[in-house]
């Protein structure tokens, strides 16, 4: 099956589901992802035409960044840490089955929007940028980060797309060196979170959509591009490009990877990275130092 009739058979699927749901659900992920999109856009031209899209939560990172940074926040007290437990169920459940929920993603990121409502916008993006360094460095996952070092290295644009808020989704793809990030757009009103969504969670369709909105806006060929996630909820976004990747795939996407001939990369037996990415890198350094740290130490725990 070609790229484009996948994608075209899940449009189905959702149009499908969306009859017994809400009548305009895929105008709702259209909604999001254009949203991400013209939140990410930045305005600058460029000639190159091709870019690599990577899911952030166990492609990029393992785990949920989302949950992530809620331990971070309740440790700084920013809410209390009871609070997050509900957050560690569905992570407990997210790590083992290495599986996206639906309903526990939108719950989950409705629940943390809750959490931020009537606070800073510039508070919360300091708050990730500390976050990174003290609760998701060592969560990096070092052969997804060569992947993406060397479409770099390429000349091409390198985005995460994600669920996750995007502000976070910012953080991570700047200390990492990444051109940008598409996430769950949050509402705000001079600086200050509303506590609603603008459209769904950046989950599934909605994935697909940004990109695609992204790709227009960028002047990208998507048929140069190369996708790479760890979930069969993002078959629309890895159909819609040229180059579908499964990274640590679920057992479904593995399953529509091979019947597809998609290319299949499993990296969850290396060793992790360890918390030793210094806070200045920038640039492509940020990817670089962090591979370099996560692959020395897993030749030193060898010996």
């Amino acid at each position: 099956m070609r790229c484009g009739t996948a994608y075209a058979a899940g449009v189905e699927d959702v149009a499908a589901a969306a009859k017994t749901a809400a009548p305009d659900v895929l105008t709702s992920y259209r909604r999001a992802g254009q949203a991400s999109a013209s939140a990410a856009h930045t305005g600058e031209s460029s000639v190159e035409t091709s870019a690599a899209f990577f899911d952030v939560d166990n492609t990029i990172m393992r785990g949920s960044s989302l949950f992530h940074l809620a331990v971070g926040l309740a440790k700084r007290k920013y809410f209390k840490a009871r609070e997050i437990s509900g957050f560690a169920r569905k992570q407990v459940k997210f790590v083992l089955s290495g599986s996206e929920d639906m309903e526990d993603m939108a719950s989950a990121t409705e629940a943390a929007l809750s959490f931020v409502q009537d606070r800073s916008v510039v508070e919360l993006e300091g708050l990730a940028e500390e976050i990174f360094d003290s609760e998701m460095v060592d969560k990096l996952i070092p052969g997804t980060l060569a992947l993406a070092q060397g479409h770099l290295d390429a000349g091409q644009q390198v985005w995460l797309v994600t669920a996750t808020p995007r502000e976070l989704a910012a953080v991570i793809a700047r200390r990492l060196g990444l051109t940008g990030a598409l996430g769950t757009v949050a509402e705000s009103h001079a600086g200050i979170y509303t506590g609603s969504l603008d459209g769904p969670p950046l989950h599934g369709l909605a994935k697909a959509e940004a990109v695609r909105a992204l790709a227009a806006a960028e002047g990208l060929d998507l048929e140069a591009c190369s996708a790479y996630s760890d979930s069969v909820n993002d078959v629309p976004m890895l159909s819609l490009v040229g180059t579908p990747v499964a990274v640590n795939p679920d057992a479904e996407l593995r399953a529509h990877a091979i019947a597809n001939e998609w290319r299949i990369r499993d990296f969850r037996r290396r060793a992790r990275i360890k918390p030793y990415v210094a806070p200045t890198a920038t640039g492509a350094a940020g990817v670089a130092v962090g591979m370099a740290a996560g692959y020395a130490l897993s030749r030193f725990s060898r010996r």
